[in-house]
């Protein structure tokens, strides 16, 4: 069983930046990809970033040239650099992992981002 625990979400102005950390510990084997997610209020969870094994990278346009994201894979951590946030992207951001035979699919409980003046 994998666990997520994530980490540095807030109440930041438009223009603010915010940087999220999600650490998987656990029975790790074959992490294929790691990512963030998000929710706002209404509306479906929709992809934000991934990142496979591999170093790819994949953003939703809404996001592209202002987040970030990077993993260690020594500490099985993964991490979404937010920049120039705009209030759009208040939500809750949640941590994915698949990783294992299956495969299997893991997510944090998710992380409060507000942006607002």
């Amino acid at each position: 069983q994998v666990q997520l625990v994530e980490s540095g979400g807030g109440l930041v102005q438009p223009g603010g930046s915010l940087r999220l950390s999600c650490a998987a510990s656990g029975s790790i084997v074959n992490m294929y990809v790691m990512g963030w997610y998000r929710q706002a209020p209404g509306k479906q969870r929709e992809l934000v970033a991934v990142i496979r094994n591999s170093g790819m990278t994949n953003y939703a346009d809404s996001v592209k040239g202002r987040f970030t994201i990077s993993k260690d894979n020594g500490k099985n951590t993964v991490l979404l650099q937010m920049n120039s946030l705009k209030p759009e992207d208040t939500a809750v951001y949640y941590c994915n992992v698949v990783y294992g035979v299956g495969p299997v699919t893991s997510w944090g409980q998710g992380t409060q981002v507000t942006v607002s003046s």
